[in-house]
């Protein structure tokens, strides 16, 4: 801090000094002590508080004849520091009458001084003086911090109805105890943590205001002094769930002794100095509370809820097979209950490191596979159960357009299925798909419930969509869920993108698309069809109309040219326009024979929509064999049923025509597709050439990105294939407010991969729009690793066969018609096939970690996961000044556990 040109204050460093509780420790004006105080503390405020002492209540009375001050003169004086922070008041005594207390720094007057935003903005240091309040003093007294805390700080409380009926409980580990003790007095206030991390730009993206619950007396005092508002009982439970919703943990403050507290918080691991004490520090006894999580392996389906959710990071995937050597013993975090502790041993990195997903042996295939990390486990489960409805909502967490993939995907979860190894993969997209059939229904659909880190409605910011596809409907839906009003701009006259204008009927129906969509519009998003920014509105138009960020997902909407003669003739078109032409008029006519050019699922889908547009003949050429087509198997067996000739390993050279009209194409011989080192380089036999008669070529080689003048003076900056450069984390691009996703960030990909970036772009553009938000800090990842296949046990197993879909028509008649004709598995088909699951994953506690608030157990959809009173003596609650009495007799067995834990090595 800037105080070497001032002139060093006498009682602000005498104050610090006596609140401080640094043992031993001078406090100078580089101390935080010093300078937090400095800014808001006159020098009478000072005098004043040196001699009320620290947490010793004094009356007005007792304090102006400590003073010999003015007893009105006094009693505003009081109020003022009060209003600054410095010091709290309460009625604890016989006579009810007021008393004024000064706080120590933690918890106190730390906090009261960041809970006030007009304060932080005039004094932005107060966020780091609270800051470093939770941290210099605990530098080296936590490992020595017996369970219960020691009345240090805060102690976590777990969520109540996670505590089950049979435990042996005691009161203070109820909240519904501490309600009943200070009923009728509650007050809301701003959550001081969030509040400082945001001074220097660490806040988590959620609203500050009414996390913080003052009971009793606090109450009043948070009302009095414009930090807070009263509330009812109704509204403190409202509060409590919206938390537990939210994934907070419930504190209590553990500084006044047993029975007493003033505040219950509820706090989000990414900013909260409280929980940072035994993250930070690795030493959970700081404030863990008497329970400790623990998963029943055989009711647990891998699904993930408690990992994403478990705030120390307790909770990891891990697998349920046994490995050839046995049951895989999980590592568990060190505890300092007998070993040296020091800098060596911390995690400052705990935000972080608390978001890895799984253990480095793996866990489920199908979730590690699929590029959104679906439960598949899981809605398999559900499906089982046939509880679909819970199946859809479980798939919407990670993937808001299930029917779709039910149709489209390219199931690479099916290709990493731990059965496929034994016989056939679980037809995974099939199950999701008759779970998704619900969506089609108006009466059955699921509209996934808002969740938002706030107490005071929908956040206001305005955000716009540029493009209606997966990626940036995703976005918005993900948006929508987290209680924003996104507004999607597509060109279109429908929105869906590629889903309506490049995937044929006959593989994916339109209104199975417009009514996931519709989903979307009844979580509050609107879309707005028919509008190409860029052209219609610009950027910074939407700017001015008050718009703070864009996710820019317009996909590749052209098509690639051969770069080869002759091909702007007529009667030679792109696969995206020739897809595009059909969408819009499915009565469009194909003349003469056809030839399509490329071996990819889009190049099928072009030769398959001319069988059913009419075409004479159709015939695909493309350069690999058909072992390496890009094209999936099924997809190429369906185009041969339908008549299709594919011809492997050409290359085009010409396209031929006469009197403005093509006549044929001529090839060349494909000799080799990649180079040595695996890059796409193909190598042809000029000489080896066929010519092929034909009246119509369709080109179906990749697509290409049209920006218009959608960039036009912005920052943004464009890479190989035209592809927008950004984060690789944050898809933020070199214009700060302009996010991307999909496949003008990646190239073309599937349906699937564009759904995944729209997620991470929901949580990029919530952190950026929430000011002072760090957008990378406590970031879930989203890294998986796969179980080894080649090292399980897998002893019994359904062994039944893989269901298959039936057909509505023959091949003849569905080739002729742009309906979708592939039937959607039965109930009974279910059944047999979730059967048919492994169960490879599983979620595995670290029992050293865990500091038992019980979040996890309300995420789980399968009551695979409880909380168990393992350690009573957490509930004991210590005044803060009787700390060493408890701390002192614990140092002692702690250190001789070292010394011999130090000889048995030194034996050894």
């Amino acid at each position: 801090m800037e105080n070497q040109n001032k002139k060093p204050r006498k009682l602000i460093l005498e104050l610090g000094q006596m609140i401080t509780d640094r043992l031993g420790r001078k406090i100078t004006t580089e101390d935080p002590e010093y300078w937090g105080l400095e800014c808001i503390v006159t020098d009478e405020m000072a005098e004043v508080a040196l001699k009320m002492k620290v947490r010793k209540p004094k009356t007005l009375e007792e304090i102006a004849k400590l003073t010999g001050k003015d007893k009105k003169h006094l009693e505003e004086l009081l109020a003022e520091m009060a209003y600054v922070g410095l010091i709290e008041y309460n009625w604890e005594n016989p006579r009810r009458e007021k008393q004024y207390i000064l706080p120590m720094f933690v918890p106190g007057s730390a906090e009261f001084t960041n809970m006030r935003q007009s304060q932080l903005e005039e004094h932005p240091q107060l966020g780091r003086f609270f800051e470093r309040m939770t941290f210099e003093p605990l530098e080296k007294v936590t490992p020595m911090v017996p369970p219960g805390g020691a009345g240090i700080g805060m102690h976590v409380i777990p969520v109540e109805k996670a505590i089950r009926s049979e435990n042996k409980t005691a009161s203070v580990e109820h909240i519904s105890h501490w309600l009943k003790k200070y009923k009728g007095k509650y007050a809301a206030s701003p959550c001081s943590c969030r509040m400082s991390r945001k001074t220097y730009d660490e806040g988590c993206g959620d609203d500050v205001e009414d996390w913080c619950i003052g009971v009793g007396d606090m109450a009043d005092y948070l009302v009095e002094t414009q930090r807070g508002h009263y509330i009812t009982y109704n509204e403190v439970m409202q509060i409590l769930k919206k938390a537990e919703d939210n994934g907070f943990v419930h504190q209590i403050t553990n500084i006044d002794g047993h029975d007493k507290i003033f505040a219950i918080c509820n706090c989000n691991v990414n900013v909260c100095y409280a929980l940072r004490t035994s993250q930070l520090f690795n030493t959970p006894n700081m404030s863990r509370s008497a329970y400790v999580a623990r998963v029943e392996k055989e009711d647990c389906v891998a699904c993930g809820r408690c990992v994403e959710y478990c705030p120390a990071g307790a909770v990891k995937l891990g697998q349920k097979l046994c490995t050839k050597e046995g049951e895989i013993t999980y590592p568990k975090q060190e505890l300092p209950d007998a070993v040296k502790w020091g800098p060596e041993k911390w995690d400052e990195n705990y935000r972080d490191n608390n978001r890895i997903n799984c253990y480095d042996t793996g866990t489920a295939p199908c979730k590690t596979a699929c590029p959104a990390h679906i439960a598949v486990q899981g809605y398999l489960k559900m499906a089982a159960q046939g509880r679909y409805k819970d199946a859809l909502a479980l798939i919407k967490k990670e993937n808001p357009f299930p029917a779709v993939c039910g149709h489209v995907c390219n199931r690479r979860c099916e290709d990493a299925c731990t059965r496929g190894s034994i016989d056939e993969a679980i037809a995974i997209d099939e199950v999701k798909k008759f779970i998704a059939r619900q969506d089609l229904d108006s009466e059955n659909r699921y509209i996934p419930p808002i969740v938002q880190p706030s107490m005071r409605g929908t956040f206001p910011q305005k955000i716009a969509i540029i493009g209606g596809g997966p990626a940036g409907l995703s976005c918005a839906f993900y948006l929508a869920e987290k209680g924003y009003k996104p507004v999607v701009f597509e060109k279109n006259r429908k929105a869906g993108g590629m889903l309506v204008y490049g995937i044929p009927s006959y593989k994916l129906e339109k209104d199975v698309v417009e009514a996931e969509i519709d989903v979307l519009r009844e979580m509050g998003v609107e879309i707005k069809c028919g509008v190409e920014v860029g052209k219609d509105v610009t950027l910074d138009e939407l700017r001015k109309e008050g718009y703070q960020a864009f996710y820019i997902a317009i996909g590749c909407q052209g098509g690639r040219r051969a770069g080869i003669p002759g091909e702007d003739a007529p009667g030679v078109m792109t696969a995206v326009d020739f897809l595009r032409a059909v969408a819009d008029n499915e009565d469009y006519k194909v003349y003469g024979k056809t030839v399509v050019i490329g071996g990819g699922n889009v190049a099928i889908d072009v030769a398959r929509t001319n069988v059913r547009c009419g075409a004479e003949s159709i015939a695909m050429y493309c350069l690999e064999d058909e072992d390496h087509m890009p094209a999936s198997q099924e997809e190429v067996s369906e185009a041969k049923e339908e008549g299709i000739d594919l011809n492997c390993g050409w290359g085009p050279k010409e396209i031929l025509s006469e009197n403005g009209r093509v006549t044929g194409v001529v090839f060349k011989k494909c000799v080799s597709v990649f180079d040595e080192e695996g890059k796409f380089n193909p190598v042809y036999d000029e000489n080896n050439t066929i010519t092929v008669p034909c009246e119509n070529v369709f080109v179906s080689i990749g697509q290409s990105i049209e920006w218009g003048n959608l960039l036009e003076g912005s920052k943004v900056k464009l890479g190989p294939g035209n592809r927008a450069i950004a984060d690789s984390l944050t898809y933020q691009s070199g214009q700060g407010d302009i996010f991307v996703g999909g496949d003008v960030y990646t190239g073309p990909k599937f349906a699937i991969d564009a759904i995944a970036a729209g997620k991470e772009g929901a949580v990029s553009i919530h952190r950026f729009v929430q000011p002072h938000t760090s957008m990378t800090i406590g970031r879930n990842r989203r890294q998986f690793i796969e179980l080894d296949k080649e090292n399980i046990v897998v002893e019994e197993y359904d062994n039944s066969s893989r269901q298959i879909p039936g057909y509505s028509a023959s091949v003849d008649e569905r080739k002729h018609s742009f309906r979708d004709v592939k039937q959607t598995f039965t109930e009974e088909q279910v059944k047999a096939e979730t059967a048919r699951c492994l169960g490879c994953g599983a979620s595995v506690v670290d029992e050293n970690k865990c500091i038992g608030c019980g979040i996890c157990t309300t995420k789980c959809e399968f009551d695979a996961i409880h909380l168990f009173r393992e350690h009573p003596e957490c509930s004991r609650m210590y005044k803060s000044e009787d700390k060493m009495k408890v701390i002192l007799p614990y140092m002692i067995k702690r250190e001789v556990k070292i010394k011999m834990n130090k000889n048995k090595k030194d034996k050894k």
